[in-house]
């Protein structure tokens, strides 16, 4: 069963990514905004409330797998769930890319607000029926599938009250898949065979459709009670499932109230809940691991379909240890002069510069020339604001936990090609007072990172880009990395090409480039130097193995089974498992590189084009990739 997760960033289509300020997007975009987990009155409460779907399985209330029988209430109904318990009790989840599925009881607070849209608030009903209702939220795309296994002894009629509330009207293809270029906000409950795939929408599959939301539905709807006679199956043992899928902005979803009326004279009606199974098959989502060789396979034919449909221009690189087991390019560096992109084309990385100005800071702590407890007005003696200076340390700027907010806006628009050096970014935002108090709350922070840029100049006397050079790229053997100014000429880097929101083209994005990178992001690298930085990251030619670990390990919670550490994200669980890493995207760039330190995979993804384009690539082969050694 593949895990659902926030751990990516959630990188919406184009125009969601222009109302986030698109030079934001990574893998950890999707939670940067999260605050803290809802306080509630008691931890019990919370426990019962925020349920993860990472958790994969909810438990039935038995310790052992025989059939429950539905309890009968007034007016004769057989109450399946209610969801009064609190719980999501004896429910299956499976999923891909972001979000869960929740129990919630106030309409305008997300069950999990790390998992929930920030710029959309969670704005749904109460629970119509009772005190709790089952929904689903998500902050990035992603398709979160409930479903419970129910056995029919008799003729019924399946009552459930449903409601949802997305973003303008929506679109609703014929399939589950959320990884698609093509919008797709849908909500369905159907019947289904139980050894259907799981996330199959086809008539084979699907026995009956209780409700499905269709192109050009409104936005909101709901809630209303949907019913269907189930009389057919009776005697059988049918699935009933839940799906949302979203990719074009946050889509939650309701469910209330699930009841099945018995339809005739028999006294000896009832609905048994036995034992549900894990999925066997599903069509778009990732239920199993796949040996090396099976998830390469899998991963060149993804590659080269996206490529064929225009939604992928890049190169992709997959190694182990020292062994690059998979290197290949798509697509046009240059559309115009219909230049190939190749495994050395150099393209535009965003926030990824964040991991080289992260590795860059703890090799002056190990030096002795920089403190991770002390105010970063400590080295920068000269800041404008003083009061800020004085209480933001290094330790905060590494984590996004200082409270100094971002770069992008106005200010930024106006300044754009004015902002030349780490120094003018100061001028500009030196004043600015703190949006909350440091160390009490997470935030990502492009600006905390050009401060930490600043701090490196002025230590070591050298320009950021000198330091990272001699230091970083160099001892990696990464030389064809950098960040030269947009208006110098750099052999092989690649034209980055936009959709404008409203359009269907591909154009330039110089439009929206700044002069240079930064100490935030904005440099150049190629996968093969990213792959090189990973092995030297590894191998310790950067950091001790203390500050290795240091540097890699997660510190700050931004999401369910992810934590940000210094300049990294950290996505391992309690055995090792799975990555750390960072990526980053604008308009026309996109990349995302993960390190895998407990199975020695290394995946690079670099793309001239909107993201998510790469992250399609490396959520894709994530979920197939095996995790041992």
């Amino acid at each position: 069963m593949s895990e659902t997760r926030t751990t990516r960033s959630g990188t919406w289509p184009h125009s969601w990514l222009r109302l986030r300020r698109c030079a934001h997007a990574s893998p950890t975009g999707a939670v940067r905004f999260a605050r803290r987990i809802l306080k509630r009155r008691s931890a019990v409460v919370a426990g019962a409330l925020v349920l993860s779907l990472a958790l994969g399985v909810f438990l039935t209330q038995r310790g052992d797998h025989r059939p429950r029988v539905a309890v009968q209430q007034e007016h004769g109904m057989l109450v399946m769930d209610d969801f009064e318990s609190g719980a999501l009790t004896g429910w299956r989840a499976v999923g891909g890319g972001f979000g869960g599925w929740f129990v919630y009881t106030d309409g305008s607070k997300a069950p999990d607000p790390a998992r929930s849209d920030r710029i959309i608030p969670f704005d749904l009903p109460d629970p119509p029926q009772g005190k709790f209702a089952a929904v689903s939220d998500t902050n990035g795309p992603g398709t979160q599938i409930l479903y419970r296994d129910v056995k029919l002894e008799g003729r019924f009629r399946l009552h459930l009250t449903v409601f949802y509330s997305g973003i303008g009207r929506l679109r609703s293809p014929h399939t589950l898949a959320y990884d698609e270029p093509r919008p797709n906000q849908q909500f369905r409950i159907d019947l289904a065979a139980p050894s259907a795939p799981i996330d199959s929408v086809a008539r084979r599959d699907v026995l009956v459709n209780m409700f499905a939301t269709a192109t050009g539905d409104p936005g909101r709807g709901g809630p209303r009670t949907v019913s269907v006679d189930v009389s057919r199956w009776a005697g059988r043992t049918v699935r009933l499932r839940l799906a949302v899928t979203n990719n074009s902005g946050p889509l939650r979803a309701g469910v209330d109230d699930i009841r099945f009326e018995p339809l005739g004279a028999n006294a000896n009606a009832r609905i048994e809940l036995p034992h549900t199974r894990a999925p066997s098959r599903a069509l778009n989502l990732a239920l199993h691991r796949r040996t090396e060789a099976d998830a390469l396979a899998a991963l060149s034919a993804r590659a080269e379909e996206l490529a064929d449909k225009d939604e992928f221009s890049g190169a992709v690189l997959v190694a182990k240890g020292d062994r690059v087991l998979f290197d290949r390019a798509y697509g046009l560096a240059n559309r115009n002069r219909r230049i190939p992109n190749t495994v050395r084309t150099r393209f535009r990385i965003g926030s990824m510069n964040k991991m080289f100005t992260a590795v860059a800071t703890l090799q002056l702590v190990e030096a002795g020339k920089v403190k991770l407890t002390a105010p970063f007005g400590t080295y920068l003696r000269d800041y404008p604001n003083r009061e800020v200076a004085a209480k933001v340390t290094i330790r905060q700027l590494l984590t996004h936990t200082g409270g100094t907010g971002d770069i992008f806006g106005p200010e930024f628009e106006a300044q754009r090609t004015k902002l030349r050096t780490h120094a003018d970014y100061l001028r500009l935002y030196g004043k600015r007072k703190l949006e909350f108090d440091p160390g009490s709350g997470w935030q990502y922070s492009n600006y905390g990172f050009i401060l930490l840029g600043a701090v490196i100049e002025r230590v070591t006397g050298q320009s950021y880009y000198d330091y990272v050079r001699e230091h970083v790229y160099a001892p990696a053997g990464m030389d064809r990395s950098g960040s030269r100014p947009e208006n110098q000429a750099v052999q092989d880097r690649s034209m980055g090409y936009t959709k404008p929101p409203g359009t269907t083209e591909w154009v330039p994005n110089t439009h929206t480039l700044p002069y240079r990178g930064t100490s935030a992001g904005g440099g150049y690298s190629t996968v093969e130097d990213l792959a090189r930085f990973a092995h030297a990251l590894l191998g310790h030619k950067l950091l001790s193995p203390e500050s290795t670990k240091l540097l890699i390990t997660g510190k700050e919670k931004v999401g369910p089974g992810a934590k940000y550490a210094f300049g990294f994200e950290d996505s391992r669980d309690p055995e090792g498992n799975r990555r750390v890493g960072h990526g980053g995207g604008a308009p026309g760039m996109n990349g995302d590189l993960r390190i895998y330190p407990k199975s020695g995979y290394v995946v690079a993804v670099l793309t001239n084009i909107d993201p998510p384009a790469a992250q399609r690539i490396s959520d894709y082969l994530d979920a197939r990739l095996p995790t041992a050694r």
